[in-house]
């Protein structure tokens, strides 16, 4: 059972690895890949990043596993300390800056509901079930997961970090309020879904990873046959729809729109399939690239990070 137990926990801990690694390999606008980088940050420092962070998927997944045969309480899997952990464990394998805050914070829940869910053969995670669990994960945060989470923030030192209307970061009283008043880290996403892609996907079940991402992700991975194609042209579809939050905090709504309109034009072009598109494309990414990385789509790609990881559970390979 031990055997079973520890090599469910490390299956999982590769899928969400292999996830980070296909999202960050993939030619996507405004992002770093492996040919474009922005200054100090490079393809690289992805890369220790995500085998940096798989101990702490597997630390997050034999919790999970541990949940589901009643052996803690879904409350006590402490997934702040494994989010705080992994991100110290990220900055001491690489010094590129903050390159997985957002994709950790999303993918870290997903790892403890994969744990809690049982696997067909071959280790396939049915997505419907994942999801009931993933909410169940997210609802369950205490104040000690958000206290965690802010010294995660610290140590990750994010750009266009902003300040907050309430509970703060960098307010030295907000750590204190939250455990006195006993404000869970759902709580505290609550409050900031409204500015943030990455907190209003967990607060709301992850609906852009699941209803849009997901599944356009799987669909053009079977029209394309190719998975550089699918990545892109699902990313530029998520920005299409949704303006980028890390762009919308490092300069404003009305740019993180305009993007949102220029991915939208790339996609009617025809995107990677067509000369056109790729033209388009090309000039896209290089409107992204100006003004020192700017308009780089951070939040973005966390959330086709996400769906990566959904698509390898349920049993994708390339």
């Amino acid at each position: 059972m031990q055997t079973h137990r520890r090599s469910k926990a490390k299956h999982i801990s590769k899928c969400l690895e292999l996830a980070i690694l296909f999202e960050v390999g993939a030619d996507k606008p405004g992002n770093v890949n492996l040919v474009v980088g922005f200054e100090g940050t490079r393809y690289e420092h992805f890369l220790a990043s995500a085998v940096a962070a798989a101990p702490s998927f597997e630390w997050a997944a034999e919790r999970g596993i541990a949940v589901s045969r009643g052996e803690i309480h879904v409350s006590d899997v402490g997934l702040g300390h494994i989010i705080k952990d992994c991100v110290a464990d990220i900055n001491a394998w690489q010094e590129g800056g903050n390159t997985l805050l957002g994709t950790v914070i999303l993918l870290s829940p997903i790892a403890v509901a994969a744990g809690m869910t049982p696997a067909k053969e071959e280790c396939i995670f049915e997505i419907p079930k994942l999801r009931e669990n993933l909410k169940r994960v997210v609802e369950s945060t205490t104040p000690e997961d958000a206290v965690n989470i802010y010294e995660a923030i610290k140590i990750a030192n994010p750009n266009g970090l902003g300040k907050a209307p309430e509970l703060d970061i960098n307010d030295p009283n907000s750590k204190r309020r939250i455990l006195e008043e006993k404000i869970s880290l759902y709580q505290i996403f609550k409050i900031a879904e409204k500015y943030d892609m990455v907190c209003s996907e967990w607060v709301n079940n992850y609906p852009i990873t699941f209803d849009v991402a997901y599944p356009s992700l799987m669909e053009n991975i079977r029209k394309t046959k190719e998975l550089n194609v699918a990545i892109v042209h699902t990313f530029l579809k998520v920005l299409a729809e949704y303006p980028d939050t890390f762009i919308a905090r490092k300069v404003d709504i009305e740019k993180a729109r305009e993007v949102s309109s220029m991915a939208k034009e790339v996609l009617r072009l025809g995107g990677l399939e067509t000369s056109r598109g790729r033209e388009s494309l090309r000039r896209f990414d290089h409107e992204l690239r100006k003004s020192s990385n700017l308009l780089n789509p951070g939040t973005t790609a966390d959330i086709i990070a996400a769906a990566l990881a959904l698509s390898v559970l349920s049993g994708y390979r390339p």
